[in-house]
């Protein structure tokens, strides 16, 4: 249950002026569609400008023009059609041209189109339909005879059309470009178009954008800063190892659970050595490129060169430095391996003394590739573990510091109240107290506030609108008052706080407890556990006959636990003094197990075996302690919350001698 979080600062928005709204950014590609759409448009109107709407017309329609005089003129363009003009007067004196009097535009004339397929058989029609239409109206003279004009039009496009269509494209092409680069991030420094997603995304921190963060802002860890240290005075102070031909080690792995404070740790190192900093994210390498990573690891390592002596920071290294070979669903050309075997070359590739010393971060150090491990590269390995008591005391003085607290909060008692938490815990817990004392309205934070934050985040939100039968909260009040009563009453369970029934995240009830820290566990204390775990079930078959589904978790733990005393730890006569844990990591890539069917077979009969021990015990406890389990049930079941103090009551004090554990719980009191 811990997490430590690395709050890092952010950049403070610089004010450019714009006091009212947002400011409207000009950008290049709305002049570039603008540009396509005109030069659309230009193609498909008749001569790249505006012309007025025509209308189709017949041969027996032209005729019936003629008789009535109405025509002015005909032009035949490019021998493909003919532009009938008709006379103003006639357009808007005869409602047959209702169309064209209706299609003002911008122009006067007014003409309708007739399409043939040869111009020389159009002209013998023409000729032959004039012939008639004065026939049929004799005040038709030779003075009104109308001739066929001829007439060529060409297009701006049939010259320039094809240059114009090139630069669409070329516009075109560097809107894809621009949208492509911008994607992904433009390379190194967010410049150099698309062709620099070869370059490193590192972010650098130098004497501009220096890094505030220094040891004394990291809390805890004082194995792994005495042991860093070392890197630092060599940044600072070069000559001093050199000069006895000492080799500073050239990278140094940080190996710990999520939330220790890894990243924190490194960006400490380059603010106490004053130098330039590179960081970057394992996957930054990675892309659907095929050669992007390996490219980003020489630019990487070119540009710290530059800026020597610096640190090279990569974080959650082991998206690029699993070991090689051991994926099966890829083959030999995988980006992965590729960009590993690029940085494996540039770590032995550069001076010894350079300056460029690599710092990585992982929690998975045992999927790493043997060759990033071995001396010359990675030549140490910091471990960040999990705070101690003091260490949460430290971490809690530092994320304290900006919170309004009572003056009633102790950092011991928070630091004993949080065993196993990261520092990304605690700093959460002092977030969420802070929230809940805002949320109850309360001038300053409380212990209660606290101890409030540490339930919400080990067990989750309470749901106390979940619909439970009477029926169903009397079960799980045995159950609850079960796990009690079974580890009050066992040496080596761990020692209680408090006992709910209230629903909290995916459970209908729970039982706070507060584990010793201790480096080793013995036999009798795992089994001690595992019976107390059992606790609620047996409680359920000791009262109601049969148990219910409510004891899965338990079971799930129970069952674990059970595994590893026997298959890891070698705490069983009849599988021996054997371990089969691998802890390189090389067992996730085989397909069967390290042992035989037969001796598969021994170890679910020894696990089955083990567990009933612990189920019978679990019951016999509660046998003999039958009245005072109903009297704690009970009274679970009318308060919903029973504390360490309920239970001595009813069972008395522990028979066993207070350990450091009982005592800081029965510190966690309500108010």
């Amino acid at each position: 249950m811990e997490q430590q979080g690395n709050q890092r600062p952010q950049p403070q928005g610089q004010n450019n002026g714009n006091k009212g709204g947002k400011r409207f950014r000009f950008n290049m590609n709305l002049i570039y569609i603008a540009i396509v759409a005109v030069i659309i448009y230009l193609q498909f109107t008749s001569n790249g400008f505006w012309q007025p709407k025509s209308f189709n017309t017949t041969l027996y329609k032209l005729e019936q023009m003629l008789v009535k005089n109405d025509v002015s003129k005909i032009i035949v363009v490019n021998k493909e059609f003919a532009e009938i003009y008709i006379k103003t007067q006639s357009v808007y004196a005869d409602s047959t041209y209702k169309q064209l009097r209706e299609e003002d535009g911008f122009s006067n004339k007014k003409f309708y189109i007739y399409k043939f397929l040869s111009a020389d058989n159009f002209e013998k029609e023409f000729n032959r339909i004039q012939e008639e239409a004065r026939e049929k109206n004799p005040a038709l003279t030779e003075q009104n005879q109308i001739e066929l004009t001829p007439e060529i039009r060409t297009s701006f496009w049939d010259g320039w059309g094809s240059f114009i269509w090139i630069g669409m494209m070329i516009l075109i092409f560097i809107m894809i470009f621009r949208s492509a680069s911008s994607a992904m991030g433009g390379g190194a420094g967010g410049g150099g178009g698309i062709f620099s997603f070869g370059k490193s995304k590192a972010q650098l921190y130098d004497k501009d954008t220096k890094v505030a963060v220094t040891f004394k802002d990291v809390a805890g860890l004082e194995e792994a800063k005495v042991e860093i240290m070392e890197i630092v005075d060599f940044l600072k102070n070069p000559k001093r190892y050199t000069d006895l031909g000492g080799k500073i080690p050239k990278g140094a792995l940080l190996v710990g659970p999520p939330g220790t404070g890894k990243t924190l740790l490194a960006k400490a190192v380059a603010g106490e050595a004053k130098v330039p900093f590179f960081s970057i994210s394992g996957s930054d390498f990675v892309e659907m490129f095929v050669g992007v990573g390996a490219s980003r690891v020489r630019d990487l390592f070119r540009r710290a060169k530059e800026k020597a002596p610096c640190i090279i920071f990569i974080d959650e290294i082991d998206a690029i430095g699993r070991a090689r070979g051991k994926n099966v669903f890829t083959g030999g050309n995988d980006e992965r391996e590729s960009t590993l075997n690029q940085l494996l070359t540039e770590m032995d590739g550069f001076g010894t003394n350079s300056g460029v010393i690599m710092l990585a971060a992982t929690n998975r150090a045992d999927v790493l590739d043997s060759a990033l491990l071995r001396a010359g590269r990675f030549d140490r390995q910091i471990h960040v573990e999990l705070p101690d008591l003091e260490e949460r005391k430290a971490i809690f003085g530092v994320h304290l510091k900006p919170i309004k607290k009572s003056d009633d909060i102790d950092l011991d008692f928070l630091s004993k109240q949080t065993p196993g938490f990261s520092g990304a815990d605690i700093a959460n817990v002092c977030n969420e107290a802070a929230l809940i004392a805002a949320r109850n309205n309360h001038k300053n934070v409380g212990r209660q506030d606290f101890l409030d934050a540490i339930d919400r985040i080990v067990g989750g939100l309470e749901r106390r609108s979940k619909i439970i039968t009477k029926e169903e909260k009397n079960v799980i009040s045995y159950h609850e008052a079960g796990h009690a009563a079974v580890s009050w009453m066992l040496k080596h369970a761990n020692p209680l706080v408090k006992v709910t029934i209230v629903p909290r995240g995916k459970s209908l009830g729970a039982a706070w407890y507060l584990p010793e820290e201790r480096q080793i566990t013995t036999i009798e204390q795992m089994l001690d556990e595992m019976t107390a775990t059992l606790g609620g079930r047996a409680s359920e078959e000791v009262v109601f006959g049969q148990p219910s589904t409510g004891a899965l978790n338990d079971l799930e733990r129970v069952t674990k636990q059970a595994y590893s005393m026997i298959v890891y730890y070698g705490m069983n006569k009849e599988i021996g003094t054997l371990s089969y844990y691998d802890s390189t990591g090389q067992q996730e890539y085989s397909f069967g197990k390290p042992y035989s069917e037969k001796t598969a077979e021994t170890i679910d009969v020894q696990v089955r075996k083990m567990v009933e021990m612990c189920y019978e015990n679990a019951k016999k406890i509660l046998r003999e302690n039958r009245e005072k389990l109903d009297k704690l049930a009970n009274i679970l079941c009318e308060r919903e919350v029973i504390f360490r103090d309920d239970v001595e009551h009813i069972f008395g004090p522990r028979p066993f001698s207070k350990s450091q554990g009982d005592i800081a719980a029965d510190q966690a009191k309500p108010e």
